[in-house]
């Protein structure tokens, strides 16, 4: 096992997880997002993304003579189901550390307790999905004061979940020392440095579904960026609120106003906007559709867009090889067939190969540049999706605020 390394930077407005030394003899609760795909018929993990991520943290606790204790959610339960067990991660997460990960199907109860206590230090624990105890997305605070009583002080390294108000991100900070981990780290040290004084020209690619899901992130980054991509479906609705005919694509006539509100606002802003020039579309939704390219306002009345086009892909390059620092969230088409993800790739690409700061948000984008086999080349890949986008948007989140708020710690009476 490498020795793990403390991020280089200035110091954060809360305590992290090397703040919280001597370790050695404690039991620390690190509450992690695990929530990874999982093929349960083969009880494997499809892609261990976040697991790895969250490894500078647990070995830099356990080379420093910590009883790690893991808690994480996986997906959306309703009440105790053995199909949403993190058992299967237990063994993943043991090949990745090359030692025992301790696994208890319990979160809080006797055997949790007696595993808790068990616990010697350089071992690992995890506990069964917090998402099984009803207390969890409400905050219990007996749920929170049950899950302090395990450890001795908590670091929360699950950015992908910071910004839920449950009892194991936000509840758990009033009773318990508390510290943001690695990953929390260099999550919030990214989104910092675009929010705030980014080498320009500054450019954000966004695509994705709904225009009304990202309006507010978009109404944020017209305030700071030099320049804007809008593709994959949401470009559907630009284009229509323009007056151009969209053919029978994905549209939401209820967000045309925001659309053109948001064109409005970089017009007046002198912000150049990129919609479509071109587009790959199709009268039928499925993998193996034929295809061609037609420009909007020229789909037949069947035909539906399903990625951008050559002549698009091309200003897209053209726009960021000039770009300092890039933010991207959404793809461009519907990627995950083969047909249609050229212009996602090419994004994806052309990112890999640009000399600007990039920072890429969302799992459908995370997944996009894993696809194309640029991921280790762009600076920095964000494990949360919705907790990014809040972020940016200039929300508050819980999970963070709860460390900055509860920096000097707290303790069980």
């Amino acid at each position: 096992m490498a020795e793990a390394v403390i991020p280089s930077q200035s110091r954060p407005p809360y305590r992290t997880v090397a703040d919280l030394e001597p370790v050695a003899g404690k039991r620390v609760l690190v509450r992690v997002d695990f929530n990874v795909p999982i093929d349960r018929a083969r009880g494997r993990i499809e892609d261990d993304s976040r697991i790895v991520e969250t490894l500078p943290t647990i070995e830099y606790l356990i080379q420093r003579g910590a009883a790690v204790i893991l808690i994480s959610h996986w997906g959306r339960p309703k009440g105790w189901d053995p199909e949403a067990s993190l058992g299967p991660v237990a063994a993943r997460l043991a090949q990745l550390l090359a030692c025992p990960v301790h696994f208890v199907p319990d979160v809080v109860g006797e055997k949790a307790q007696a595993a808790a206590r068990a616990l010697k230090p350089g071992e690992v624990l995890l506990l069964e999905n917090v998402r099984f105890e009803p207390g969890e997305t409400k905050n219990s605070p007996e749920l929170a004061q049950a899950l302090a009583r395990l450890a001795d002080c908590y670091v929360d390294d699950a950015f992908g979940a910071a910004h839920r108000a449950h009892a194991s991100i936000e509840g758990v900070t009033h009773y318990l020392p508390s510290a943001a981990g690695f990953l929390m780290e260099r999550e919030l040290k990214a989104l910092d440095e675009i929010l705030g004084q980014p080498d320009r020209p500054y450019w954000a690619v966004i695509g994705g579904s709904k225009v009304s899901d990202k309006a507010l992130l978009l109404e944020e980054l017209l305030q700071k960026v030099d320049g804007l991509v809008i593709g994959g479906a949401m470009a559907n609705t630009f284009l229509a609120a323009e007056g151009l005919d969209m053919g029978a694509s994905k549209v939401e006539k209820d967000a045309f106003g925001a659309a053109r509100h948001l064109l409005q606002t970089a017009r007046e802003r002198a912000i150049p906007v990129i919609l479509p020039q071109d587009l790959v579309v199709s009268d039928e939704f499925r993998a193996d559709a034929s295809w061609r390219v037609a420009e909007p306002g020229r789909l037949r009345a069947q035909e539906m867009a399903l990625d951008i086009g050559p002549k698009t892909v091309a200003a897209v390059e053209e726009a960021l090889c000039h770009a300092r620092t890039v933010f991207w969230n959404g793809p461009m088409g519907v990627f995950e067939w083969d047909a249609f993800a050229h212009g996602t790739l090419a994004v994806a690409r052309c990112l890999a190969r640009v000399s600007a700061k990039v920072v890429v948000g969302g799992g459908d984008s995370l997944a996009a540049v894993t696809k194309a086999g640029v991921r280790e080349r762009l600076t920095h890949v964000s494990t949360g999706g919705g907790a990014s986008l809040e972020y940016l948007e200039g929300k508050p989140l819980p999970g963070v605020e709860a460390l900055r708020q509860t920096s000097s710690g707290g303790a069980l009476s």
